[in-house]
């Protein structure tokens, strides 16, 4: 099988997901263009040789449908022949997207792979392409559905977490976010998005709240036990998981993810690509895994292909020197750090989608991206980056120095 690298990523910030966000003017393609813009302008990139371009987009909808990466890539100046596809996998389509260009790369086929996500959830609103997993009875019971925010509960009270000890790990994903950017450490590939003007209109993510704290978190009311309660989905999580005798909610706006717009691509190759392009790789795609999981705690998938992807590599937690999981909501790392008894300095180092936001279809890519400029920055060598995702499923990829 031929080597998979990675030779640069860049990501937009995040903007907050709302009609007053900063970049709720920017349509989709108008992200995504941005990030094939720069990763062609960083890397002197020939558009012609580009052997696909594929972004992950959970909702692709209204001005976010029809092969949206073909269509930034349009919009970008590329070259006729680079093609593009979109693919969904919920959360983790940005990181399946890598793992997808990845293994065409492995396999021969191709070359140059652009691969990422975008999602702009300011325009086009979560759930807005509907489907049988939501709407079909002959589907959701017997996937136990229930909002994911029910099934976060759910988790923090099947695996003993307080709304004391989810409020800490928000105030702390915060903390560690405020600091990276204060230090510049997310300034190599953070691209600013600008106007046709030239004028930036974001250069930071948006959604950050570097003063929270453990006494503003305590004034917020759980946002899933109406839902939970009143709509009558406790039952589901309980007829899943009947040794829980009621979910103790926990979750709210501040220690879940936040609602946010963004892109993110990373430029992959094989060696010859490389030697193409006239760039040294960063780092090598080592392995990846996908996996479905419990569909009632729903968010547990990143434990399940973690343990899955590890032992299909031949590899251990002590080869891991970082781990990056999605922050969907505070339960779910602390159940990954739990099941692996994982110390919170090797894991989400620099915050997460808690503290900046989850622009569902980008977050795979841009976190992939985050733990290998961290992986640089430290001197390190070896990191492993997962998700949880709707339906319950998980994917992983571990990447290596080079």
């Amino acid at each position: 099988m031929t080597e998979v690298f990675i030779y640069d990523h860049v990501r937009t910030p995040r903007g907050r997901g709302k009609k007053d966000g900063a970049l709720h003017e920017v349509p989709s393609v108008r992200l995504a263009a941005k990030t094939l813009e720069a990763i062609r302008e960083r890397n002197g990139l020939n558009t012609e040789t580009v052997d696909d371009i594929i972004m992950g987009c959970v909702d692709p909808v209204m001005d976010a449908g029809a092969v949206i990466p073909k269509a930034a890539a349009f919009e970008a100046g590329y070259s006729t022949k680079a093609p593009g596809m979109q693919i969904s996998r919920f959360c983790a389509s940005g990181l399946d997207a890598v793992n997808f260009g990845a293994g065409k790369i492995a396999q021969g086929a191709d070359d140059i792979v652009i691969a990422g996500g975008v999602e702009s959830m300011s325009r086009v609103g979560l759930g807005m392409s509907g489907g049988a997993w939501f709407m079909d009875p002959s589907v959701n019971f017997p996937a136990y559905f229930m909002p994911q925010g029910v099934s976060a509960d759910l988790i923090a009270t099947k695996y003993g977490f307080s709304r004391t000890d989810v409020d800490a790990y928000a105030v702390e994903s915060q903390k560690r976010a405020a600091h990276a950017w204060e230090k510049g450490w997310f300034d190599k590939s953070v691209i600013p998005v600008k106007d046709q003007n030239g004028l930036t209109i974001l250069a930071k993510d948006e959604h950050m709240r570097s003063g929270t704290d453990m006494q503003a978190l305590a004034s917020l009311n759980p946002s899933f036990q109406m839902p939970g309660e009143m709509g009558g989905f406790e039952a589901v999580g309980i007829q899943a998981h009947p040794e829980i005798e009621r979910i103790n909610y926990v979750h709210h706006a501040g220690n879940s993810s936040g609602i946010v717009d963004g892109a993110s691509v990373v430029l992959l190759g094989s060696k010859a690509g490389g030697e193409s392009m006239g760039k040294k790789p960063r780092a090598r795609i080592k392995a990846f895994a996908n996996i479905g999981s419990d569909p009632a705690l729903m968010l547990t998938g990143p434990v399940d292909v973690t343990e899955k992807l590890l032992k299909r590599s031949g590899m251990s937690l002590g080869d891991i020197d970082l781990f990056e999981l999605n922050e969907a909501f505070a339960a779910v790392v602390l159940r990954y750090m739990q099941a692996f008894d994982i110390d919170h300095d090797r894991i989400n180092v620099n915050g997460g989608a808690i503290a900046m936001g989850h622009p569902l279809g980008a977050t795979g890519a841009m976190i992939l991206g985050t733990v290998l400029d961290e992986l640089e920055r430290r001197d390190l060598n070896t990191a492993l980056v997962t998700l949880c995702i709707g339906a319950g499923m998980g994917t992983a990829t571990v990447i290596e120095r080079v």
